[in-house]
């Protein structure tokens, strides 16, 4: 009986101050495995190799971004691009103007860029002309984005197809001073 007795006594001892323990030794070190962790992410940062390592990383991203945005500044040397790829393809009745904005310009959850519309239109003589100035328009950087394009059809007096093109350009934001 008194065995008996001194192991249900141990076994709540067991369970109300042993058992808890093993729980928090346990989160401890659980939070200690993290804390180890973040010390050797800012060790690693802290190398001279590591610095270089994530500026070359992030030199390479900007390049990336600047093939498909431009500054708000050069966006008229966009409309001058086009228009000389255009004369290049000997595009005829050739005229381009900015679109007003529409209300979905603005790109949901992105604060630095916007895009900007642009209207095309000319006379091609054949489709080869056509996709020679589409062909130019998808080589250029930064990139130039065919929204919507139409083509309406010549007739017999041979003048040359007509071309209405809809195309978007990503525009860096002016941010302030």
């Amino acid at each position: 009986m008194i065995w008996a007795g001194c192991f249900v006594l141990f076994f709540f001892l067991y369970m109300y101050l042993l058992s808890p323990q093993k729980r928090i030794r346990e989160q401890i070190q659980r939070q200690r495995a993290e804390k180890k962790q973040l010390y050797d992410s800012a060790m690693s940062a802290a190398q001279e190799k590591t610095r270089v390592q994530l500026q070359q990383e992030t030199d390479y991203l900007r390049n990336k971004l600047n093939d498909f945005v431009v500054d708000s500044a050069d966006l008229v040397n966009v409309t001058l691009d086009i228009g000389r790829i255009a004369s290049e393809g000997q595009l005829s009745s050739f005229s381009i103007r900015g679109k007003e904005k529409r209300k979905d310009s603005e790109i949901p959850n992105c604060e630095r860029i916007y895009e900007d519309c642009i209207n095309v239109s000319f006379t091609a003589g054949d489709f080869s002309q056509f996709a020679a100035f589409l062909n130019a328009l998808e080589r250029r950087r930064p990139v130039v984005f065919v929204d919507e394009f139409a083509i309406t059809r010549a007739k017999k007096d041979d003048s040359g197809h007509r071309v209405n093109m809809d195309l978007a350009v990503f525009v860096k934001k002016q941010q302030d001073s």
